[in-house]
Formats: C-alpha cells, sequence, structure tokens
C-alpha cells in the first residue's frame, strides 16, 4: 500500500494527482454546501417571519374593514331616527327602540367578528340611545363617551383613512381600553346624533396568538400605543417601543430588517395598515437558528469524509483504467507516424482516453483520405487544363463564324442582320470573358447597348432606353461587368413586357457621399410584392429570359462578394406605375492607361 501511494510510478502518480483533486474538491464543496445552507436557512427564516407578519396584517386589516363597513350602514342616511325614541317613557318610543337595537344586533352578527365588539352605540346629547355589544349596556354610556373627551377627535377622521386610537374605556363592565370607531348621523354641520362602534383589543390579542410562529411580536396604533403583544418579557418593552417608534417615522408601510435587538443579532419585520394605522412588529433572534446551522455542519463533515474515501477508491480504478489504454495509444501513434494510418478499433472507447483514440484514428484517416485526395486532384487539374485549351478555340471559331455573317449581310446591303450579328457578336465576346471582372462604367453601357439592340429586335421598339450621367467623369468609374444588364432585363420582362404598351427605361448614374449609384427605372406596370420578393429569390422563371443564370440575386451576391455587405441592390416598386432599383457601390475610377474599356489593347483583337 505504501509503494501504491508514495511510489514514483505513473500510476501513483496519478494516485496521488487524483486523490489531491479529490480533496479539493471536497472542501470546495463541503464549504460552498455549508454557505449555501446557511444563507438558504437565513432565506427560509426571512420568508417565514415576512409572510407571517403579513398574515396577521391582512388578519387585521380584514376586521378593520368589516368595522368601517358597520359603522357605515348605521350611519346611512333615515337609518335610525333618535327623535322617535327620546327617553322611551312611551310604548311607541320603546317599540321604536327594540327595532332599532335589533338592527345594529344584526349588523354585529354579520361579521366573524361580532365577539368582540364591546359596544356599538346610536345616541344624541339628549340622552336617546340605543346600542349592543358582548358588554352589558347602562343608560349612563352615551353620557360616558361624551366625558371621555376623545369622541370629537374621532369624529374629525375621514372613513377614507381612519386611523384607530386606543382610549380609555367608558364602559364601567369592560376593563381595558377599547378602540373607538365614531361617525355622526346626518350631516356633519347638524348632526343627528353619533355612532360609535368600541372594539375590544382582544381581537387583536387572539388573531396575533392564532397566528404566532413563536416570535417576539408587538402590535400598535399609529402613534405607537400598545394594542397586544406576544412572547414579549417586561425588561424587552422599552426598547420594542424604541424601534417601533423608529419604524412609524420612516414612514415605511413594510419592511424587513437586520439589526442588534435585545443585544443578539435579529431578524425585524414589520408592517403598517396605512388606513388604519396598526402596525404588526415581530423580531426573530439569528441565534435561534443554532440548530439547524449544526445540522447543517453535520451534514458537511459526513459528506467531506464520505468523498474523501470515495476519492481514494475512485484514484485507483482510474489510475488502472487509463495506464492500459495510454501504452496502446502510444503505440498506434508510433505506427502512424511511420507512414500506417490503418484504423486500430482498440484504441477506442467510451472514456476520455477513448475519445482521444477516436480522434487519432479519424485523424489518420483524414491523412489517408487528403492523400488520396491531393493524387485525385493533381489528375483532375490536368484534365481541366486541357478542357481550358480546348474551349479557347471554341469562341474564336464562334466569332469568326459571325464575322462571316456579318459580311454576307453587309455585301447583301441588309443592314438589320448586319446591326443584330454585330450586338451578339460584342454580347457574346464580353460575356466570355467572365462575369467578376471590373470595367468602366462607359464600357458597362456600351455593352447594354448591345443587349438592347437585340432585344428592340425581338420587342420591335416597345420600349426605349435613356441614360442619364450627372458628372462625365463618372463613365471612367469601374463597376462589375455584367452587373446593369440582367437589371434591364428585369425591368424588360416584369416591367414592360408584361404591360403591354410602350415603356421607357431610364438609366441614372451619380455621385453620393463617396459612392456611386446607379438607378434603373421602368414605368411599366410595376412589379407586385409577392412576385418582387420571387424574383429576389431567383425563384422566378421569367419567360425568355436569357441570362437567368445571371439575375438579380446573382448581382447582389457579386456586389457584396467584391465590396462588402453593405453595398448591393434596393428595390422600390409601386404595384400599376414603375419599378425602380438602385446600385450602389464604392466610387472607384479606372487608373490604368489603355483600360478604359476594361480590356488591354493587345485583348482587343
Amino acid at each position: 500500500m505504501k509503494e501504491l501511494i508514495w511510489g514514483k510510478t505513473l500510476r501513483s502518480r496519478l494516485i496521488r494527482y487524483n486523490f489531491f483533486i479529490i480533496c479539493v474538491i471536497a472542501i470546495f464543496v463541503s464549504v460552498c454546501t455549508y454557505i449555501t445552507a446557511s444563507r438558504k436557512t437565513l432565506e427560509v427564516a426571512k420568508n417565514s417571519l415576512q409572510h407571517q407578519v403579513e398574515g396577521v396584517s391582512y388578519r387585521y386589516q380584514l376586521a378593520y374593514e368589516e368595522m368601517i363597513n358597520i359603522v357605515l350602514n348605521c350611519t346611512e342616511r333615515g337609518t335610525f331616527n333618535l327623535g322617535e325614541v327620546g327617553r322611551q317613557t312611551t310604548p311607541a318610543a320603546r317599540k321604536k327602540g327594540l327595532d332599532y337595537a335589533e338592527r345594529i344586533k344584526d349588523y354585529c352578527a354579520i361579521t366573524e367578528y361580532g365577539d368582540y365588539i364591546v359596544k356599538l352605540s346610536v345616541f344624541d346629547d339628549r340622552g336617546s340611545l340605543v346600542q349592543t355589544g358582548t358588554s352589558f349596556g347602562s343608560t349612563e354610556d352615551a353620557r360616558e363617551i361624551l366625558k371621555g373627551g376623545w369622541l370629537e377627535d374621532e369624529l374629525l377622521k375621514t372613513m377614507d383613512s381612519y386611523e384607530l386610537d386606543l382610549v380609555p374605556n367608558p364602559f364601567f363592565q369592560h376593563e381595558g381600553n377599547v378602540l373607538p370607531i365614531a361617525r355622526t348621523l346626518g350631516s356633519s354641520a347638524a348632526p343627528g346624533g353619533w355612532v360609535v362602534l368600541s372594539l375590544s383589543t382582544q381581537l387583536f390579542q387572539d388573531m396575533l396568538e392564532d397566528a404566532g410562529g413563536g416570535q417576539e411580536a408587538v402590535v400598535v396604533t399609529g402613534d405607537g400605543k400598545r394594542v397586544a403583544s406576544l412572547y414579549e418579557p417586561e425588561e424587552h418593552r422599552e426598547e420594542n417601543d424604541r424601534i417601533i417608534r423608529s419604524l412609524l417615522d420612516s414612514g415605511k408601510d413594510k419592511g424587513l430588517l437586520e439589526m442588534k435587538v435585545h443585544g443578539k443579532q435579529s431578524l425585524v419585520a414589520f408592517e403598517k395598515y396605512q388606513r388604519s394605522g396598526i402596525l404588526v412588529y415581530e423580531n426573530l433572534a439569528l441565534d435561534s437558528l443554532t440548530s439547524d446551522r449544526l445540522m447543517i455542519i453535520q451534514t458537511v463533515i459526513i459528506m467531506f469524509a464520505a468523498c474523501l474515501i470515495f476519492g481514494f477508491i475512485l484514484s485507483v480504478l482510474i489510475t488502472n483504467q487509463i495506464k492500459k489504454p495510454i501504452d496502446r495509444l502510444v503505440r498506434h501513434i508510433g505506427d502512424v507516424a511511420a507512414g500506417d494510418f490503418t484504423r486500430d478499433p482498440d484504441i477506442e472507447g467510451e472514456d476520455e482516453i477513448g475519445t482521444v483514440g477516436k480522434v487519432v484514428n479519424d485523424m489518420s484517416q483524414q491523412i489517408d483520405g487528403l492523400m488520396a485526395e491531393r493524387l485525385e486532384n493533381e489528375k483532375e487539374k490536368g484534365v481541366l487544363e486541357l478542357k481550358m485549351l480546348q474551349a479557347q478555340i471554341n469562341p474564336h471559331f464562334l466569332y469568326n463564324t459571325l464575322d462571316s455573317i456579318r459580311w454576307i449581310a453587309v455585301i447583301q446591303k441588309n443592314s438589320g442582320i448586319v446591326k443584330m450579328v454585330t450586338a451578339l457578336s460584342g454580347l457574346l465576346k464580353n460575356m466570355a470573358k467572365g462575369f467578376d471582372e471590373k470595367v468602366t462604367l462607359q464600357r458597362e453601357l456600351d455593352f447594354l447597348n448591345d443587349y438592347v439592340t437585340i432585344e428592340k429586335v425581338k420587342y420591335v421598339e416597345l420600349f426605349d432606353l435613356e441614360v442619364k450621367v450627372d458628372n462625365p467623369k463618372l463613365l471612367n468609374a469601374m463597376v462589375i461587368k455584367l452587373t446593369l444588364q440582367p437589371l434591364v432585363e428585369n425591368a424588360i420582362f416584369n416591367g414592360i413586357e408584361p404591360n403591354g404598351k410602350h415603356g421607357t427605361i431610364l438609366i441614372h448614374a451619380y455621385e453620393e457621399k463617396g459612392c456611386l449609384l446607379i438607378q434603373v427605372r421602368d414605368d411599366g406596370r410595376g412589379i407586385p410584392k409577392e412576385k418582387l420578393a420571387a424574383i429576389l429569390d431567383n425563384t422566378e422563371k421569367v419567360k425568355g429570359n436569357t441570362m437567368s443564370g445571371i439575375g438579380l440575386p446573382n448581382v447582389e451576391r457579386r456586389i457584396k462578394l467584391n465590396y462588402g455587405e453593405q453595398y448591393g441592390l434596393t428595390i422600390e416598386s409601386e404595384e400599376g406605375k414603375y419599378t425602380e432599383i438602385t446600385v450602389k457601390i464604392p466610387l472607384e475610377y479606372d487608373t490604368i492607361v489603355g483600360r478604359g474599356d476594361g480590356t488591354d489593347e493587345k485583348d482587343k483583337g
């Protein structure tokens, strides 16, 4: 075992290297796992605390809205007429009082929080009183409410934003403070009485206990008066009050803070409902998460130990698997270097070494194939050279034949055939010299004139060609040969001919921002958008198109290959009116004397 681990052989070194890598990975994974798990635990605690506070606050909001609705129902116009009740000294007054009492009792019954309504009182300053609630009533309740000194302040509040306040209990049979909601009967200028709903603080305490998650929590009014609390020792009250005051002064409706509370790093969550002013405050000491961290540490230690044991076993197995394939691979590479390109399937496999073996086999076969391909290319090169020499003879024979036809036509004084053959000879001669050669604009227009001469004979003067060059100097600008002919051909076949009447093709060449722009415009019927797209895609088969192998896409592609992607063709077409194709290429001039037509003088013969 000692030799296996500390020996100097390749196998021992591989075991040590692999084991070291496994240890580093195990440490890294353990640390990352601990950090991630700790963060996740903290995140879960934050979410749980925040959801806890939001849940309690939401339940308070529902109860508050129902209390507001009860008060609003009582203050509806015509709901109560306390003048009919008076002191209830007559049977009619007592009956009316009982009816009103039953009505407000129904208002309390429709809410699930009716048990927390201490009193719902409807009264006036003459002593007329109707009320219901969980506390026994008294004829002195109205007087006690008026004597409390807080009714006037409560009446100044609006129902849209009625902040609850904690006031002394005005009812002799109820212990503790209450949270009143008050509103006048009739208009505020001439009130017919008042409605006061006194809500017990026990509602907030019970809801807090029902939804409590075991954390210290406090519920206060908008001015900081304590309504309810949970798990709050007496010694924490002063600091909690200070924190709550700072939260109220911050103006924020809700939040989650991490701060030091009661000498411990804690999470503080709070939420304030703006309409009622009720704020729910809850804090969680982070040291309460210690048990979770200990469990994380234990898990990480177990993972680290398992990684070490597994790493050592894996190092030995990997070393044994690597050594033999490497030996075979080295032998095969030596055979390839000696010129043997035979594929060896033994060096291939599914692991990394086997992948390298596949690559070596593929490489040796590619080398073998490239060598065979090179020999074949050399043979084809000889054949192509022979064909090129033969192809040079055919054009000269064709040109000589056309020249003979032209002279016969001259002798017979047939000017039409002379004109046609001369144009065709010039056309074929230029086409035979290739499409990527650059010529002057003048030479391109001359070649275009030969083409137009032939087409005019074919279409019996169906169209005219007008050429406008803004600056004569532009005639010496260089363009790719056979740029204009496909554009004019498109104008004839897709614009003039389908229109069925005489038309004009205008070629306009001008300079703009260092570029040569050539517009080819016809006044034919215009190309429909769907057909225009087909022509650009080179899928439209135009009848009689002798240059269909060139085509607009070919011109576009040759321009981009020669000058770049920012140059090429742009097409505008309005159906029934015109089609305009614009060629944009960089402006460059012919600077070689004797090549103004794109050919050497010795080539012209």
